[in-house]
């Protein structure tokens, strides 16, 4: 069945990857407040069998990351970063909530190595960025939590896995754990241009990167098909 709103999400998605790239801030500016919106459009009319309760956690969660989008336009700013990143809390709270509604428990060997990534990321904004640090990995411990959650094999028992991680499939609850890894990776990969691109090329095309896997892990996260009863 043809998905016009997630289709229209795609090409706003790329529009705002081309507008940080090339450093047209009007284009991102006209596209990235689009993204989210739509995923929520398509929420809305093709997510009518989710229960009434996570329809409302996918929905309050798309309308806070709708406020980070916005703030992040502006990823040089420190003070618009940590705004973003309460966003983002929100968003990953939510998410959270959701995929514990749908049965997601964390287990070990999915939760070990995102633990060691937080510590890394935290130990490097210590060092490099202090007054980052707090507000930062906070988020951190949020995106965590709801990647160990969305990546619980338990949510498409019926899916391939392995090292404990479902392998994407035609089911759409197969893909959240590849959502939920490539949410890490962007978010990752923002504090890594903080820190260390100081060039405005590699800053751009560092952006480009993280605007592309954000965009990708939110396709897959929000799926109505994935949330379904």
């Amino acid at each position: 069945m043809p998905r016009p709103l997630r289709a229209a999400y795609a090409g706003a998605a790329a529009v705002t990857v081309l507008g940080a790239v090339t450093g047209r801030d009007r284009l991102q500016w006209f596209s990235k407040p689009l993204l989210m919106p739509l995923l929520a459009a398509d929420v809305r009319h093709g997510g009518r069998a989710l229960a009434p309760a996570d329809r409302a956690l996918l929905l309050g969660a798309l309308a806070a990351a709708t406020v980070g989008d916005v703030l992040l336009i502006d990823p040089d700013d420190d003070r618009r970063l940590v705004a973003g990143a309460s966003s983002f809390a929100v968003m990953q709270a939510g998410y959270a909530a959701l995929w514990l509604r749908r049965g997601a428990r964390p287990r070990v060997a999915v939760a070990a190595p995102r633990v060691a990534a937080w510590f890394g990321a935290a130990a490097l904004l210590r060092v490099k960025a202090p007054n980052l640090v707090a507000p930062l990995a906070a988020y951190g411990a949020t995106l965590g939590t709801a990647a160990v959650l969305a990546s619980d094999p338990e949510l498409a028992p019926a899916a391939k896995t392995v090292a404990g991680m479902n392998v994407p499939g035609r089911d759409a609850r197969s893909r959240l754990g590849l959502g939920a890894l490539l949410f890490t990776l962007s978010d990752g990969l923002i504090v890594l241009r903080r820190l260390f691109a100081r060039s405005a090329r590699s800053r751009r095309v560092t952006e480009g990167v993280i605007l592309s896997t954000y965009a990708a892990a939110q396709y897959l996260l929000t799926d109505p098909r994935a949330h379904e009863s």
